[in-house]
């Protein structure tokens, strides 16, 4: 995670989004007065709002829960998918 001022962002802009795009990093931009921002790609912000939707979901993340637990005791069958 990288910070910087509103003003160092300003004159950098460019090398900071190429970081946030190439090596997934986020940047606080520092506003003054407590205030800030966070920069970060759109895989990465689409990646938490699924996240977020799921955990919102009781019954999909007790299945998932349910799943994890399935495995973990061997209770699963492995399937080729390209004989589906």
């Amino acid at each position: 995670m990288i910070t910087a001022t509103y003003t160092d962002l300003r004159a950098n802009l460019k090398g900071y989004l190429d970081r946030v795009v190439k090596d997934s990093d986020n940047v606080i931009v520092n506003r003054g007065g407590g205030s800030a921002v966070v920069i970060m790609s759109m895989e990465e912000y689409e990646s938490m709002m699924e996240t977020a939707y799921i955990m919102s979901q009781p019954d999909l993340v007790e299945a998932i829960r349910q799943g994890e637990q399935d495995i973990k005791n061997g209770n699963y069958e492995l399937v080729d998918i390209h004989e589906l």
